[in-house]
């Protein structure tokens, strides 16, 4: 609310002041305390439940990213101060205070949206570079959109936003196409079988991937193999004739 302070995790430094926020997860080493000269005043609420993790990755609030930036400072002191007035002894109570729970969260998720698209390019650029190198790195496994944005941290809809956004395809695009271009590499260098070919580029079942292969090529694994050798072998036809020449 004023004031600044210092806040620590995994061997990160952060100094905060009015208007940020940081978030301390469940068995995760911490630290934080008030600049001796201008210390902080803040607020802070404790939850848990089987969908508070859910909704902080909604929010774009991970161990990646424990920090925020927002303006809605005041709103959620209001909701703090209901809440302390409410004493959740009987069921009106602890709906009444789940329901300010949720009014917590919508004001900070409504700010957090904004602040996302208007500051952190450098960070959408991050989440879409590592998960590149992720699927680069285990294609060949059984992956799904799902595992990526878990190795992320951040929420499977999010993840499909920003590869919209900055690569204009969906990540599940990205990581078929990709998973052909290796074939098409393996089928043109090596004499792998069709099947040997599928498993390594995360593919257990080799008519998933001969039908993938197709509607991608137009052409089926087998009959890519022999065009593209053909097509080598009359390459190097040429090259002889001209040495020749």
């Amino acid at each position: 609310l004023k004031g600044k302070g210092k806040y620590q995790i995994g061997g990160r430094t952060y100094e905060l002041e009015q208007g940020q926020g940081f978030l301390i997860e469940p068995n995760v080493m911490t630290f934080y305390e008030a600049d001796e000269a201008d210390p902080w005043t803040y607020l802070w609420i404790g939850f848990d439940g089987t969908r508070a993790k859910k909704l902080l990755e909604e929010m774009g609030l991970t161990g990646r990213m424990p920090t925020f930036h927002g303006d809605c400072g005041e709103q959620l002191l209001d909701v703090v101060k209901s809440m302390l007035h409410c004493e959740a002894e009987d069921l009106p109570d602890m709906l009444e205070m789940e329901s300010l729970l949720y009014r917590f969260f919508a004001h900070l998720a409504r700010d957090l949206s904004r602040q996302r698209d208007m500051v952190y390019p450098e960070q959408q650029n991050y989440y879409v570079r590592t998960a590149v190198e992720y699927i680069q790195e285990h294609y060949a496994e059984d992956i799904r959109v799902r595992d990526i944005a878990e190795h992320l941290e951040i929420s499977r809809n999010y993840l499909s936003t920003l590869f919209q956004t900055i690569l204009h395809t969906s990540p599940s695009e990205y990581l078929a196409n990709f998973r052909l271009t290796r074939a098409k590499e393996q089928l043109t260098i090596t004499t792998l079988s069709i099947g040997t070919i599928a498993g390594v580029c995360g593919y257990h079942d080799p008519l998933v991937f001969s039908k993938a292969f197709k509607l991608k090529t137009g052409m089926t694994p087998s009959q890519y193999r022999k065009t593209t050798r053909e097509i080598q072998h009359m390459s190097i036809e040429q090259l002889r004739r001209k040495r020749e020449f």
